[in-house]
């Protein structure tokens, strides 16, 4: 069986991060989003993949070529005009002759998600469902005795407790029914009102409920959730060097020529990548993801974020909650203040965050003493001065005095 991966979108609620990189290219666990849903199909057995890309295509496309590394063969298909989830699968019609799966690349699954899906699979489409207490803003699905009779696109109330996960095997004729589907009143041709066609039409659409590993990845802040959960499989793993006097409790994994100096506690599930240098008396507590070519100066404090690559950290510092960017320079005495329960406006809308620090984008330069607080985001190619304290979300190309 073949496997589509729609990978096309650009993650706008996930700024500033997307501003250079596509969401299916977020880190979790110091992989790409996209990697951890591949390696799970490649454990199933499924080894051919087609990836629809779009926006930033260039950034996935390098880094995972033509599959051979990841132990599956990949074609792409670009998909120019993002004009909806079923046009997406339209586009890769050529590309299968017999049943396939079709899955979003920005939700989070394991090998046991994609295989209870295939354990149950029957009819002309099988969806996987999940059971949420809170299914607000999420598409819904109705059925009976294991049979969908209504998928629902973000009811307002609740009519089911079961979340449509967005992960289908398909039989050929959906194609067919894709040809029929009239545009949604958004503007884009949704593979929900495909299936909820075939529906109406009496097609067996079966329904498989799964309590394995499903994660929605809609903002930037949810990839702290979702780092947390991958790095609970962290093995204690160290291929760098650690120093005399440091201590490391819990899983933690390192890689090559990276060092802790002297002084350190470390509590994972903490991951470290290559070529990094934690200096002394650093405090890394669970949860945190640390890229490659990081260096972090004494005494810093770093919980429950993702540093990205390239990230050097002055003396004193203190991240929490937080997700910094790659490519960012942060001088000494840097601090995130941290807020529960926060609503952030993203193009008026609100938006609900239950634990945040900040969100730091690419390319930044932080002087000395910068509190950001709450919440609040900044974007690429800044600059904020020293003794600057951040109260509102800083544009790309700021300079902050």
């Amino acid at each position: 069986m073949k496997a589509i991966i729609l990978a096309a979108g650009e993650g706008l609620r996930c700024r500033p991060l997307t501003l250079t990189r596509s969401k299916v290219m977020l880190p979790v666990a110091n992989k790409p989003l996209l990697e951890h849903i591949i390696n799970a199909l490649a454990e199933n057995g499924i080894k051919e993949v087609i990836l629809v890309v779009g926006y930033q295509k260039e950034r996935i496309m390098d880094y995972f070529g033509n599959g051979f590394e990841f132990g599956v063969k990949i074609d792409y298909i670009f998909q120019e005009a993002q004009l909806g989830t079923a046009h997406a699968v339209k586009l890769a019609m050529e590309y299968v002759d017999g049943d396939f799966l079709v899955l979003n690349g920005d939700n989070l699954v394991d090998r046991n998600t994609i295989a209870d899906l295939l354990a149950g699979k029957k009819g002309s489409v099988t969806l996987l469902a999940v059971e949420r207490e809170q299914t607000i803003g999420y598409g819904v699905v109705i059925s009976e005795v294991g049979r969908v009779t209504k998928i629902l696109e973000k009811p307002k109330e609740v009519v089911s407790h079961f979340v449509n996960a967005g992960i289908y095997i398909f039989t050929m004729e959906i194609f067919e029914e894709i040809e029929r589907t009239p545009l949604s009143t958004a503007g884009e041709y949704a593979i929900t009102d495909t299936i909820q066609q075939m529906i109406v039409k009496g097609k067996m659409v079966s329904m498989v409920e799964s309590k394995s590993l499903w994660m929605d990845a809609v903002h930037s802040w949810d990839f702290l959730k979702a780092n947390a959960v991958f790095l609970e499989n962290c093995k204690n793993k160290i291929s760098g060097t650690v120093e005399k006097g440091a201590t490391i409790k819990g899983d933690v994994s390192m890689g090559e020529n990276s060092i802790i100096r002297g002084g350190c506690y470390i509590v994972g599930p903490v991951v470290i990548g290559k070529n990094c240098d934690i200096g002394p008396n650093t405090v890394i507590l669970p949860s945190t993801a640390i890229g490659d070519n990081v260096s972090i100066d004494s005494s810093v404090e770093i919980q429950n974020s993702i540093l990205m690559n390239d990230v050097r950290v002055g003396s004193g510092s203190f991240i929490s909650n937080s997700i910094i960017g790659a490519n960012n320079t942060i001088a000494p005495h840097f601090s995130t203040e941290v807020g529960r329960e926060l609503m952030i406006e993203m193009k008026g809308i609100l938006h609900h965050a239950e634990l945040l620090g900040t969100v730091i984008g690419d390319d930044n330069s932080i002087g000395n003493r910068v509190l950001i607080k709450a919440g609040k985001m900044v974007a690429n190619n800044c600059t904020i001065e020293a003794g600057s304290t951040v109260h509102k979300d800083i544009p790309p190309g700021s300079i902050v005095v």
